[in-house]
């Protein structure tokens, strides 16, 4: 489920999140433990021109049901054998919004999350922004508003050498006005973030932005240096019925062809894993050759979203399976 499709079907979870990309219907088959617990032999991830990143929504489940720190991100990250970091706003908004985004609540995160990162010698990638209003909404007062509720997001960025945050086009479902909107709001951000050296990036995360040929229209149209695709291995999901059912998939190894021309990012997403270790919804062999054949020779984001394996054990079954794709 991706984290916008988990905003609109945040009831049914019985949560309330503010953006990610998002999904699980199913509980954990083993409780969470509060302590890291490395149940693997770290590998070192640095493997071809490519390194590993953490997307810290794999670990919302540690975080919201079983009461880890968000703040431990980087420590946690560090155990398992990462050397990126990738933020989730959403997860981080029961703190920011008692008060309300103040400039004194935005300094704490980014200081707090900064000392981590330094103490643990990782490196901070993206903030994944969610929640902050519909960039591709029709309505322009709406749309401006949006763009401006981001603009903390991105001095957050750079106040924590990130290199972007992730939005989302959330919006029209209509095609035409859902692109003049979309490349209005991202030339609006963009050009905010452009004198802060942050990237705007788009995953396909819903919707129209599932459909690759769409999205990709979408960026040759803002055609801004800073304004970018985050490809996920996943997202391909146009048309939800009834969670989990979704009713519209656009083919996934297509739309990374079409959208990774664009990529300042990569998400290696995954569900579910067979007896050999290979996720069973994406080729990651065939995934990771779309990747190196658009030139991209940045972080790999894992983002585990399964709910057979525990969010630890997903995430290292994640970054091996990767290794040994690399």
């Amino acid at each position: 489920m991706i984290r916008k499709s988990f905003i609109r079907y945040g009831v049914l979870a019985g949560v309330v999140f503010g953006l990610s990309l998002n999904y699980s219907c199913k509980q954990n088959k083993k409780e969470e433990n509060t302590e890291t617990e490395t149940t693997e032999e770290v590998v070192e991830t640095e493997t071809s021109n490519f390194k590993i990143s953490l997307a810290q929504w794999s670990m919302h489940k540690m975080i919201r049901e079983g009461g880890v720190d968000p703040y431990t991100f980087a420590e946690k990250a560090k155990a398992w054998g990462f050397e990126g970091l990738e933020y989730v706003s959403g997860l981080y908004y029961p703190e920011l919004e008692k008060d309300n985004f103040s400039e004194e609540a935005m300094k704490n995160f980014v200081d707090k999350s900064l000392a981590e990162s330094k103490k643990h010698g990782l490196e901070n990638l993206i903030i994944m922004i969610d929640g902050q209003g519909d960039l591709a909404t029709t309505d322009e007062a709406e749309r401006n508003a949006a763009v401006e509720n981001h603009y903390k997001w991105v001095d957050a960025a750079a106040a924590l050498g990130c290199h972007s945050i992730r939005v989302n086009l959330s919006g029209s479902s209509e095609p035409e006005e859902w692109t003049a909107a979309s490349i209005d709001g991202l030339t609006k951000l963009s050009t905010y973030a452009k004198d802060k050296n942050i990237n705007i990036l788009v995953e396909n995360h819903g919707g129209l932005s599932s459909n690759g040929a769409m999205l990709a229209n979408v960026f040759k149209e803002v055609n801004m240096d800073n304004c970018g695709t985050l490809p996920d291995f996943g997202n391909f999901c146009i048309t939800w019925g009834e969670w989990p059912e979704c009713l519209e998939w656009y083919d996934r190894y297509k739309g990374m062809e079409e959208i990774m021309p664009y990529a300042k990012a990569v998400s290696a997403k995954s569900h579910d894993f067979d007896e050999n270790g290979n996720e069973i919804h994406s080729d990651y062999a065939r995934m990771m050759q779309i990747v190196k054949d658009a030139g991209y020779t940045g972080f790999i984001g894992v983002e585990y979203e399964g709910s057979d394996l525990s969010e630890e054990e997903g995430i290292l079954a994640t970054k091996n399976l990767l290794l040994k794709v690399l």
